[in-house]
């Protein structure tokens, strides 16, 4: 792998899901057919691209990149297809577009979803023969190239709403990969969450403390709607303010304050009403507890008075268990990152999960 490439064990994990993943990009990569990638914002869907293209080897020949969204429509066209000289005010020598440049290699576009519908057409034609014009040429150009493309949402949405076309759909989909998102592979999470404090800390030249247990269950219990860029951007702020309170308020605050346990109930079959109305009255504990800690500024020993009970006893409801001394004895380790010296000078970019 490349080494601004994270390792595949980190990419994939160890799910079920993304292991298959992993086989359809290997076994997908040394053929031509176009992929497209689905899947939410910041699930790592564009490293699943470059990894596929990796697994092509040296022979696979240049990964050129279109951001559809950040180049406005009208330059869109000029900017894949290129253009020749006089083609409009300005146009004062040809240009290759991403197309060419693509040529022998791998073509992705990024939120393909944006196309505007007239540049779906022009690329079909491309899908369907190889060729295309440059803006204001005449003259049919051949390449051959790999199309991957990326979707944040559905499609087929798009589809019946008029905005993407069906038979530009058909091309670039004859192979569908979908990507999970990090909720379905909490289990994947302590890794992941390692790597990237290492990550950070030679990055930013600083030894943050390490992780507790209890944090790293709040991480494998939350939801994670911003997934792998929203747990990237968490521990990168814990590597530079080293709070781990400041991580679980950060979490429990996102994930209590909005739910509603009775209207989430599936009363489809038959349910335990002693469970649920644990589980109602843990998550309300628990969202007054991190809202008399935000009030007290994360202080502990001052929330524990403010909720007239002692400390102890808020160290065992933060933790989720047994007292702090039983949960002391039945950890594991804690996540732990290498010791990096703590020195002046410029952060250095690692290999990157989105």
């Amino acid at each position: 792998m490349p080494d601004d490439m994270p390792p595949l064990k980190i990419v994939f994990g160890s799910t079920p899901e993304m292991v298959s993943i992993r086989q359809k990009l290997e076994s997908v990569a040394p053929t031509e057919i176009p992929v497209l990638i689905q899947g939410e914002s910041g699930t790592g869907k564009e490293v699943c691209v470059r990894m596929m293209h990796a697994f092509r080897g040296k022979t696979g020949g240049q990964l050129v990149k279109v951001s559809c969204p950040a180049i406005p429509q009208s330059l869109l066209e000029t900017e894949l297809f290129g253009y020749e000289k006089g083609a409009f005010t300005g146009a004062n020598s040809t240009k290759r577009g991403r197309v060419e440049q693509a040529d022998g290699g791998t073509l992705f576009l990024d939120e393909v979803g944006s196309l505007d519908v007239t540049v779906q057409s022009k690329l079909l034609q491309l899908l369907q023969d190889g060729t295309f014009m440059r803006v204001g040429g005449h003259d049919t150009r051949s390449i051959r190239t790999r199309l991957v493309t990326v979707a944040n949402g559905n499609l087929q949405d798009q589809v019946r709403d008029g905005s993407f076309r069906l038979d530009f759909l058909y091309r670039i989909n004859a192979m569908t990969i979908d990507i999970p998102p990090l909720r379905r592979r909490l289990g994947d999470i302590p890794e992941i969450v390692d790597y990237l404090l290492e990550q950070h800390a030679h990055a930013f030249r600083i030894s943050p403390p390490p992780l507790s247990r209890s944090a790293m269950r709040w991480m494998q219990q939350y939801q994670w709607p911003g997934n792998i860029r929203q747990l990237d951007n968490l521990v990168r702020s814990y590597v530079l303010l080293g709070d781990e309170e400041r991580l679980i308020a950060e979490l429990s605050h996102e994930e209590t304050d909005e739910r509603d346990p009775i209207a989430n109930l599936d009363v489809s079959e038959p349910i335990s009403l002693k469970q649920v109305t644990r589980r109602a009255t843990h998550n309300l504990e628990r969202q007054i507890i991190m809202r008399v800690l935000r009030a007290n500024s994360w202080n502990r020993q001052k929330t524990a008075k403010w909720l007239k009970i002692s400390y102890r006893s808020l160290l065992y409801k933060l933790n989720d268990k047994g007292s702090e001394q039983d949960a002391d004895k039945k950890a594991p380790s804690p996540v732990t990152v290498s010791k990096v010296p703590s020195r002046s000078g410029t952060p250095t970019a690692g290999p990157r999960l989105l």
